[in-house]
């Protein structure tokens, strides 16, 4: 069966799982993340491991649907008079006990609705990527998963032999199922489990309610802003790029990549994009994963590290599995941690500039004086940085250019370095990097406009068209009325468009021609219009892009322009944070507001 990327996520900072629309959990890596995967037949139907629980007989229909203003699932399974329904969740932190942490937990909920209804579980654990074999044995409250590296449970309310044998049975009560990593808690599986539902049901309705939304697709924003919550590992702040591994850019491409790490780039934009939803804790536990873990000592600054600070992510292949729709290779671990990418300097000094000078935020002396210390490590590696070749924005594995982006993003860091520097008292400081900066945007606007094509480039030497420079205006390099940029917008329509969709680049890279096209570019064109003037076609294209989602309004990294279907890691983080500043800017030029920034 052809796969899609239909499925709804949960999760609760600990654990992220993705439930496919007829109730089978088909991704789930414990305990953390980037953990080895516990169920991932979404990456091999053979071999890779599922928790299904469906109809014994044919003929139901299913649907499926979050609770609203929540990241609790509901899938309604239907056959004339007959129908039950299955929730899932993860339980969410207790939010009177301020140092806990959630519990890597999962919670099914299987409750008959109508009529007498049989069902079938299957519980199939494959650990370790389906490489090692797991055994159930039966306990006195469910089963023990024996060969999972760790103590791993599924208590449950109903025999063991319903659970491991794949009989059916007649549903006739509620069961639930809670599966955990780690010793569960001494707690009644019957009543337990509900009581769960409504304390995280109202975890996330207390969290949405406290999002301040545009009135540009609000409920598009609110779950994408529930979507990017689920990516922020809670032990340590660290936000990762997407859930998965390895799901293709382009069928049968080769471009499979493990986004399970938190690369501070894409971390940036999902702060921002929180930040305009008013929710400023997330930057605080991301700050603590800066200072606790990766900006330690003088060691070199990565552009991705594992969510517990791990600096070696070293990428091989699971030759065993077939991958997505069998388009492998099967990937773990990302090389893109040996590359130097220095857009991450300017992407990493904005949020800590906003850490700085939020007035929400009150800080001591010793506290700021310490995250100024960062920025200003910050500030001269992006001084050090800027005249050398990089891999730049898009990770291209075998040749170093000078990218525009990275220069732009180099001038950010050192021109927000800079205001920082003055706002603290800093003048000595703050003159220095505003005359580096200067000269820098200077050299950018000589090097990389190419007046033949009216545009600028993807690098100082080429005119290929480059989608990351749609955010120019964004970071305040240029004004988007500039005539500079708007004849760029012009160059790059033609370029990179494609029905709505918008590619990153059209040049060759390591692995040949790229044909799948970047969400999150197609909402940094709606926000690069909107800077431009042009809101009508902001919106237009904007709208069209809300279409994309799929039915559980969630995206993932890529789209066929072609076909339209969603490729790519899933769901994916930078995609989501696009679409929410993208509604941002739309609501401010809709009150007829000037944009200067959204950073």
């Amino acid at each position: 069966m052809d796969a899609k990327l239909d499925h709804g996520a949960i999760g609760n900072g600990r654990v992220l799982a993705l439930v496919s629309p007829r109730g089978a959990i088909e991704w789930l890596c414990l305990p953390r993340f980037d953990s080895p995967s516990f169920f991932g037949c979404i990456l091999d139907r053979e071999n890779g491991g599922v928790f299904s629980i469906e109809a014994a007989e044919e003929g139901f229909e299913c649907s499926m649907d979050y609770l609203e203003n929540t990241n609790v699932l509901s899938t309604v399974h239907r056959r004339n008079g007959e129908a039950f329904e299955v929730i899932d969740f993860a339980p969410a932190k207790d939010t009177d006990q301020p140092f806990s942490r959630p519990a890597a937990q999962i919670i099914r909920l299987l409750r008959p609705l109508s009529g007498a209804p049989r069902v079938r579980v299957r519980f199939d654990p494959r650990p370790d990527y389906g490489r090692t074999a797991a055994s159930l044995v039966a306990a006195s409250q469910g089963i023990t998963i024996i060969g999972a590296g760790a103590p791993v449970y599924l208590q449950a309310n109903i025999p063991a032999v319903c659970i491991t044998g794949g009989n059916s049975f007649v549903l006739d009560r509620e069961i639930s199922f809670i599966l955990t990593h780690g010793v569960p808690a001494t707690q009644r599986v019957e009543g337990g489990a509900a009581q769960e539902l409504a304390r995280t049901i109202a975890f996330w309705r207390r969290w949405v309610l406290h999002c301040s939304i545009p009135d540009i697709a609000p409920k598009a924003v609110i779950r994408s802003a529930l979507a990017l919550r689920l990516h922020i590992f809670d032990d340590t702040g660290a936000i990762i790029a997407a859930a998965t591994t390895s799901i293709p850019e382009a069928r049968g491409s080769g471009r499979t990549w493990d986004y399970r790490y938190c690369w501070l780039r894409d971390a940036a934009f999902t702060l921002r994009a929180l930040d305009q939803l008013g929710q400023i804790e997330e930057a605080e536990g991301y700050l603590r994963f800066l200072t606790d873990l990766v900006f330690v000592g003088d060691r070199r600054i990565q552009p991705l590290y594992g969510i517990g600070g791990e600096t070696d992510l070293v990428e091989h292949t699971l030759d065993h599995w077939s991958g997505w729709n069998g388009s492998g290779p099967v990937r773990i671990g990302n090389a893109a941690y040996t590359h130097d990418q220095h857009d991450v300097y300017g992407e990493t000094v904005l949020p800590l500039s906003r850490l700085l000078t939020d007035p929400r935020l009150i800080r001591t002396p010793a506290e700021r004086a310490r995250i100024f210390t960062l920025v200003s490590r910050l500030v001269e590696r992006a001084i050090e940085a800027a005249p050398h070749p990089d891999s730049g924005i898009w990770e291209f594995r075998s040749e170093m250019r000078h990218h525009t982006f990275s220069k732009v993003m180099c001038w950010v860091g050192i021109d927000r370095g800079a205001r920082v520097a003055s706002t603290l008292g800093h003048a000595e400081l703050s003159n220095r990097w505003r005359s580096a900066a200067d000269a820098l945007r200077q050299q950018i606007l000589e090097r990389a406009f190419h007046k033949d094509v009216g545009a600028f480039g993807q690098t100082y030497g080429n005119r290929e068209a480059d989608a990351s420079n749609y955010l120019m205006p964004a970071v305040g390099f240029v004004s988007g009325r500039d005539p500079r940029f708007l004849s760029t917008l012009e160059y790059y329509e033609k370029a990179l468009v494609r029905d709505g969709l918008v590619l990153r680049y059209t040049n060759p890279d390591d692995f040949g021609v790229t044909t799948s096209a970047f969400l999150m570019c197609a909402f940094w064109r709606v926000k690069a219009l909107a800077f431009a003037g042009r809101t009508e076609q902001a919106l237009a294209e904007f709208d069209g892009l809300l279409a994309r989602a799929n039915a559980l309004g969630l995206f993932s990294e890529d789209a066929d322009p072609k076909t339209g279907e969603m490729l790519g890691n899933f769901p994916q983080a930078y995609t989501h944070a696009g679409l929410i500043n993208a509604a941002t800017s739309l609501a401010t030029c809709k009150q007829s507001k000037s944009i200067e920034t959204i950073f």
